[in-house]
């Protein structure tokens, strides 16, 4: 069934209370960051709003998985604000299309499935980290602006700041033992908006950030010159962009697969990502990402369907419209302290059981994976850094294992079992196995429980066939699977070993 008719599947029971509620409170959550990481990357602020709506409403349609919020992300923000401050908004719009170009073409090519490399220490990492930006980020809003200068906010101010957020966190961490009928993040930011309106309480709102009045996103088409110098600007932008997208946005969809145990498609949802960036582009949008702290505010409050999603990108649009009266109004404190609490819910607590239970080397993955997406606030670059370490720690262990079990048979045949898979980091071991000078004439390399993976170990076989060839020995290579045959056999031309059938053995080379 296409996405956007599974709204109407009546075979599958919707909760349209929960939805619609859920969709209202991650609306409510988004339209402060939105509004941040706008100002953050120097844009006006609706353009960090229409780029909550657009990215929201058309992934929860056309996206890779029900629940699943996307928005103007702060790591997609990071990524371009140098190229605001360098060429201006109009060259951010072009690169922000081409990034949708880019991760459309990853969906259509089935690239997606790519994220299963990412090990699950480089995962505790990337969300430790993310828990920490956000819950650091909260704290930006116990600062002011005074006489041009930025300062943290003192005595009653502070007072009433602190009060109201732990109010907040009270009602989000108590209500749901009371009822879980009403999303208590909901419930949280209407109490103490009821509490600071009813009492006259003065203390930062929303409006105190920017205005969220406007009108409905207007086409346009970003105003570049169309050629090769334009493109040589953007492209790396806009391939950053891209690649930062779709790593937070594949990493997010793992997390909430594992929280709903129910799976979603990495590819769809890269093309539904980079449709809505392109609209982005084409419609005063900053373009985003999959959020992952408002993932977890929507599944939270119960959301497992498409509508949420969907009602919260239509609700910030009403807001935009004709509600930013209302919602200017809405405490920053209560704000605050739902996405503290995301940050608390977020953080992979399990990860400190299982720290004594891990290798070495993973925990030092997690922890720098954790260390630069806090510093650096570089999610792809701090998965790519974890991927790579946990890569060259496994190839490093892989190549301790090989082994060799030797034995001369009746005939007097020297056999060597090979155990452990030959590529370039076991090359080395696997030549130290052999006793070339001492061998008889005819010696067999059993590969039953090995394998051959790549050209370092095809050059490592050439090499020890024309060592045993020096010595007038025979060397015969028995149990190869396909993929080796072929593996040799493509290498036929670069290097001198031949495949032959062997009435005594499956395949063989000899000399």
């Amino acid at each position: 069934m296409k996405p956007y008719l599974q709204l109407f599947d009546f075979s599958k029971k919707i909760d349209y209370k929960t939805e619609i509620l859920a969709g209202l409170t991650v609306a409510m959550t988004m339209i402060p960051e939105s509004l941040s990481f706008a100002i953050l990357g120097g844009f006006p602020p609706l353009v960090g709003l229409y780029a909550a709506f657009i990215m929201g409403l058309v992934t929860a349609v056309l996206g890779g998985r029900p629940g699943l919020i996307s928005g103007g992300a702060g790591a997609t923000v990071i990524v371009i604000i140098a190229l605001m401050k360098s060429h201006g908004i109009e060259y951010v719009f072009a690169a922000v299309a081409l990034a949708g170009i880019i991760q459309i073409i990853v969906g259509l090519f089935k690239l997606g499935k790519f994220i299963r490399l990412v090990p699950q220490p480089v995962m505790f990492g990337f969300v430790n980290g993310l828990a920490v930006i956000i819950f650091i980020s909260q704290l930006e809003q116990f600062k002011t602006i005074i006489n041009g200068k930025t300062e943290w906010i003192s005595g009653s101010p502070l007072w009433i700041m602190l009060g109201l957020v732990a109010l907040t966190i009270a009602i989000v961490l108590l209500l749901p033992k009371i009822t879980k009928a009403i999303p208590a993040s909901l419930v949280a930011i209407i109490v103490v908006f009821g509490l600071v309106f009813g009492f006259g309480i003065h203390t930062k709102l929303v409006k105190d950030i920017a205005s969220v009045s406007g009108g409905f996103p207007p086409f346009h088409i970003p105003k570049v010159p169309i050629n090769w110098e334009m493109l040589k600007i953007i492209f790396p932008y806009g391939l950053i962009m891209a690649g930062v997208g779709l790593t937070e946005g594949l990493l997010t969809l793992n997390l909430v697969d594992e929280i709903t145990e129910t799976k979603g498609n990495a590819n769809r949802e890269s093309i539904a990502q980079g449709t809505a960036n392109i609209l982005n582009g084409f419609f005063f949008g900053m373009g985003g990402c999959p959020m992952i702290a408002q993932t977890l505010v929507n599944l939270s409050a119960g959301a497992r369907a498409r509508l949420s999603g969907i009602i919260a990108a239509l609700t910030i649009l009403l807001i935009i419209l004709i509600g930013a009266p209302v919602i200017e109004r809405v405490p920053m404190a209560a704000l605050v302290g739902v996405m503290m609490m995301v940050a608390i819910g977020t953080f992979e607590w399990m990860s400190f059981k299982v720290i004594n239970k891990m290798p070495r080397q993973d925990i030092f993955v997690g922890i720098l994976v954790a260390v630069i997406t806090v510093w650096l606030h570089n999610l792809a670059l701090a998965v790519l850094v974890g991927v790579i370490i946990s890569a060259l720690v496994f190839a490093w262990e892989s190549a301790k294992r090989i082994r060799a079990k030797k034995y001369i048979d009746a005939e007097g045949t020297k056999h060597y079992e090979i155990f452990g898979p030959l590529f370039f980091g076991s090359v080395a071991a696997f030549n130290e196995k052999f006793d070339l000078s001492t061998d008889p004439q005819n010696v067999i390399i059993d590969f039953k429980e090995s394998r051959v993976f790549d050209m370092s170990g095809i050059d490592a076989l050439n090499k020890l066939t024309e060592r045993y060839r020096a010595l007038n020995k025979k060397l015969h290579l028995l149990h190869l699977s396909e993929d080796c045959k072929r593996l040799l056999k493509n290498a036929d031309d670069v290097i001198d070993v031949n495949i032959i059938e062997d009435p005594s053995y499956r395949i063989a080379t000899e000399r």
